[in-house]
């Protein structure tokens, strides 16, 4: 008779020189893992996932082709949006250029060609219809160039567009409505009793125009701001270590794209000041968040 312990222990058969016995499928079995061990692996394998699937951006599988015909799609519709709306602000052209010159309504202004008054006309109605499609432009340029960025450039762009579009219009409204009657006012000051204003309407146009343009570009400041510093390209805390040539700066830009004249100097220099301090504070706390979750993602890979 054979004895039970030597048919229930595989290494006895082995020491007789025979054939361990199989599995009925005839494959071996294999050790039984860690569940520790499985657990770890798979919880690595799930944030490699996560973290590829952050990184990877949207895959349209667009041709060179097909990527110049999007672009001129938008650039189609952006063009008819303009146009369509500055066919509107034509028929309001009339109201928009007694608002453009209330400040000067006492003096009066003139044009001095036949055709000036409409050609002031046609471009003011241009502009204010380019003013006011503006967001429906970036948001198609934005759609346009949405699929080629990552989802951690989303979060930091999507929010950067829409703050550098509200900044804008807030820099042309604030020169429109307080800067240029302020600095209208100050340069007809300079009158004699022998001198008297005659102001062009196409001199005029062009001044109120580059003026609140002017403003809009530098209310842009704090987005430039912010945005450099979560690119890692500057330091916040270096920013307002150095702010005393942060004003110089300010300072001499206003000088730049403001009429040479004291109060539009202040009146731009002023706000973008605040501006610019506000906007490095801003950036100051997002660099610390930024650093403190890369730090939380380097412990947890460790």
């Amino acid at each position: 008779m054979t004895d039970p312990r030597q048919s229930a222990d595989p290494r006895g058969s082995v020491a007789r020189g025979e054939a361990p016995s199989l599995p009925p499928d005839g494959e071996p079995q294999q050790p039984a893992a860690d569940p520790d061990h499985r657990a770890a692996q798979s919880a690595a394998e799930s944030a490699a996932e996560g973290a590829a699937g952050d990184d990877a951006g949207e895959d349209t599988g667009m041709s060179f082709l097909d990527h110049l015909e999007e672009l001129r799609r938008v650039l189609i519709h952006s063009v008819l949006a303009a146009t369509a709306a500055a066919i509107l602000c034509w028929f309001w052209s009339g109201d928009l250029l007694d608002l453009l010159v209330q400040p000067v309504r006492d003096q009066g202004v003139y044009f001095t060609k036949p055709n000036e008054a409409f050609m002031i006309r046609l471009k003011l109605a241009g502009a204010c219809g380019l003013f006011i499609v503006l967001p429906f432009i970036l948001w198609k340029v934005y759609g346009f160039i949405l699929p080629g960025l990552y989802r951690r450039e989303r979060k930091i762009i999507t929010p950067l567009v829409i703050a550098s579009t509200l900044l804008f219009y807030l820099g042309v409204v604030f020169s429109f409505l307080v800067v240029c009657p302020l600095v209208v006012r100050f340069l007809m000051s300079f009158g004699t009793a022998i001198m008297h204003p005659l102001l062009g309407i196409g001199p005029y146009f062009s001044f109120v125009s580059q003026l609140s343009l002017a403003f809009g570009l530098i209310f842009e400041l704090p987005v430039l701001v912010f945005f450099l510093s979560m690119i890692g390209i500057v330091d916040p805390r270096w920013l307002l270590r150095t702010w005393r040539y942060a004003i110089v700066v300010i300072a001499v830009a206003s000088a730049i794209l403001t009429p040479p004249d004291a109060i539009s100097q202040l009146a731009m220099a002023i706000p973008v000041t605040l501006l610019y301090m506000s906007s490095v504070m801003v950036a100051i706390v997002a660099t610390r968040r930024r650093r403190t979750k890369a730090l939380d993602r380097s412990d947890r890979s460790a």
